[in-house]
């Protein structure tokens, strides 16, 4: 851990709060240590309080925070990670409310489906910092050399498959999606068809039948037999590296794949100048009743339950956020602004990337229910990636697959159920 206190100024110079000392923690790499700091510098002093940075990488992080809290010792201001509220805040008692600090907080610069996201049993236990979310990304250069336009529809993507491999090549493909991405593939197609998210956020279950899960899963399986994606063995022949990291992307023989707005330049860079890749708004499925698409904030900011100062952290909070100089000193370094004054600001003077600006709009303009953070729990993971894995392999079928995935999801959650 390292310590910085920012110069604490006259009194007079705070704006509602009386100045008062106060911590804050989160993770991250140099860049974003050094801009956080040099914020905290700027807003405390014109606030009149004085802050302690605690601050990491994002190894132990969690186990840190998970400490502190349980002693009591947590900071005053921390930066959460979305999928962390319900461990910590089961029913939204375990971080300060920020409805009860609307007056101090600008609530106005998010949309009620961002202010969602940082929502437990109806309390506001975290300010999204950024909202990232899956968005369809194609090598437009690829699909151009076949004579192909981008895909807009799956129907598009399964008719490119054998037209790529006849004007290109036989081990081109227009789309990837083999584990964590077969997950989201799957529960997109299901949450297209019904409009449900996996998790039901009354009972705290699966939401989904067995049947419209057994169509999701079938869905895959033809994107499989159709050529227009690669086998889970065959993705795994390759060894365990990302995506972005083989080379059948980097020289464009992998055309597509589904991944975070704010992952774009890790995709983009590997394919060189000659080669473009373009965010696509989301495909559609037969006769779906949403467009499912799947957004959460990456990152929040939350005042500990304990802090003797909620006030004052709400102010530090509320200058992070808003305040136009403290935005230009954080830039991106969370990723592009949840807050539409800090967006606006960064847009305005070229300070996002244009693809990522667009693949972030993407985002926020889609429809679909709002995400549980339950989605990303470890063993909700873990049993959906491991039936499908065993579809993949032939090893049970999508209607054996759907029942365990049900029943060991229902099970994983049985301990958040009051």
């Amino acid at each position: 851990m390292k310590l910085l206190s920012t110069t604490l100024l006259a009194s007079l110079l705070a704006t509602g709060a009386a100045a008062e000392t106060l911590r804050m923690s989160w993770w991250g790499g140099d860049a974003r240590h050094a801009q956080t700091q040099e914020a905290l510098n700027y807003c405390g002093p014109k606030l009149g309080h004085m802050i302690d940075a605690e601050f990491t990488g994002w190894s132990g992080h969690q186990e840190r925070i998970t400490t502190q809290i349980a002693g009591r010792t947590e900071a005053d201001i921390m930066q959460i990670n979305w999928p962390w509220l319900p461990l910590f805040s089961r029913d939204g008692t375990g971080f300060v409310d920020l409805y009860d600090h609307s007056d101090i907080i600008d609530l106005s610069q998010f949309t009620e489906t961002q202010l969602a996201g940082g929502e437990v049993g109806g309390k506001l236990n975290g300010i999204p910092v950024s909202t990232t979310g899956r968005v369809y990304m194609f090598n437009k250069t690829t699909f151009e050399k076949a004579g192909l336009e981008v895909p807009t529809t799956w129907e598009d993507v399964i008719a490119a498959a054998p037209v790529l491999r006849a004007q290109l090549g036989q081990d081109y493909y227009p789309f990837e999606a083999a584990g964590l991405n077969a997950i989201f593939l799957v529960s997109m197609a299901v949450t297209q068809a019904t409009g449900k998210d996996l998790i039901d956020p009354e009972t705290l279950a699966v939401a989904w039948t067995e049947e419209e899960l057994i169509e999701g899963i079938r869905f895959y399986e033809r994107l499989v037999d159709a050529g227009a994606i690669r086998s889970w063995p065959q993705v795994a022949g390759e060894g365990n590296i990302e995506l972005f990291e083989m080379r059948g992307w980097s020289d464009g023989r992998i055309a597509g794949t589904y991944e975070w707005d704010s992952a774009y330049a890790k995709y983009a860079d590997p394919l060189g100048a000659d080669q473009e890749l373009v965010p696509v708004r989301m495909l559609m499925t037969e006769g779906a009743v949403t467009e499912a698409t799947y957004s959460k904030p990456s990152m929040l900011f939350s005042i500990s339950r304990n802090s003797a100062h909620p006030e004052a952290a709400a102010e530090i909070i509320n200058c992070l956020l808003n305040d136009p100089q403290a935005i230009e000193i954080l830039s991106d370094s969370r990723g592009v602004p949840a807050s539409k004054v800090a967006f606006g600001l960064l847009n305005d003077k070229d300070l996002i990337n244009p693809n990522v600006a667009a693949a972030n709009a993407i985002v926020l303009s889609g429809s679909g229910p709002v995400v549980s953070s339950f989605n990303e729990h470890p063993r909700v993971r873990d049993v959906f990636r491991d039936a499908l894995e065993n579809v993949a392999y032939g090893q049970i079928s999508a209607e054996e697959a759907a029942a365990e995935i049900i029943a060991g999801i229902n099970r994983a959650l049985r301990q958040f159920r009051s």
